[in-house]
């Protein structure tokens, strides 16, 4: 029932969703305006000699929609450090970019990603997100497309893996050398056990632990896989002594998701250079 559903949906509703003279295209519009990036340099904080490294959350979500293709190149049109995206597995294998299961959120067309190929994935349209309507052409990201974006640039991919699984992780690292990415990619889990698999295909890769609060177990745990593990904590969650605890044991770390000048100069302050935004700018 679903595939006949979506197929009415995109044969049927989708143009007049999309259509300039529907009135739901314009109301729908109203709720998806871009927003200006608020620069964190012409608000005093950080300087050539002592820059902050600024990661794009899903891309510039306030720019384009998240995990598309588009929220990536305006990654690097404004020169961010690294553009976050969140991976999930097609039932045909096949690494696709979107933060949920399921397509519900940012798709007219809805499926639970690993129950769809990516031939079926690639007739939704966006529905949702700041100018979607300008890219009407515009599908769901591969992570092949991913990468290309970043292919000759300065901004660095920076990959979460989503799905809840682990044989077919080396596919990502395949992936990532395929492009001649190694050295820039960043790979990040909230499942250190994955971060671990990737680890032992490619120690290279630098891998980021997603965790909420910062304690000595897990700055220990990220510690112990290599040198070359950072902690990915969320702002939040921590207080200015648990992020000392990081700051002391001189592990790399970077913040999700700082959004307020404010909170980014309390950070600065402390010594922390690498924060994840969906608003901020250099």
């Amino acid at each position: 029932m679903l595939p006949f559903l979506n197929k009415i949906i995109t044969l049927i509703l989708v143009p007049i969703y999309l259509s300039t003279w529907s009135p739901v295209y314009h109301i729908v519009k109203l709720f998806n305006p871009p927003q200006e990036l608020i620069s964190i340099s012409e608000n005093g904080i950080g300087s050539p000699e002592d820059p902050v490294y600024l990661t794009a959350h899903r891309g510039v979500s306030a720019l384009a929609p998240e995990n598309s293709t588009m929220s990536f190149v305006e990654a690097v049109n404004n020169n961010y450090y690294s553009a976050e995206c969140d991976i999930q597995l097609t039932k045909d294998n096949v690494w696709v970019l979107n933060h949920n299961s399921d397509t519900g959120s940012w798709f007219c067309q809805y499926a639970e990603i690993k129950d769809t190929t990516l031939e079926e994935l690639k007739t939704f349209n966006y529905k949702w997100g700041a100018n979607f309507w300008k890219y009407p052409d515009m599908r769901i990201a591969t992570l092949d497309e991913y990468l290309d974006v970043f292919v000759g640039t300065n901004t660095r991919p920076q990959i979460e893996l989503k799905a809840d699984n682990y044989d077919l992780l080396y596919t990502v690292v395949d992936a990532i050398k395929a492009k001649g990415l190694t050295e820039q990619a960043i790979v990040i889990s909230f499942d250190l056990e994955q971060l671990k698999v990737i680890h032992e295909f490619d120690p290279s890769i630098e891998l980021w632990y997603l965790i909420d609060e910062i304690t000595p177990e897990n700055i220990a745990a990220a510690q112990a896989v290599g040198e070359n593990v950072w902690l990915s904590p969320s702002y939040t969650a921590n207080t200015q002594e648990t992020i000392q605890l990081a700051l002391d044991a001189g592990i790399g770390v970077s913040f999700w998701t700082v959004n307020t000048i404010e909170d980014a100069k309390m950070l600065y302050d402390m010594g922390v250079r690498y924060m994840e935004t969906d608003i901020l700018c250099n």
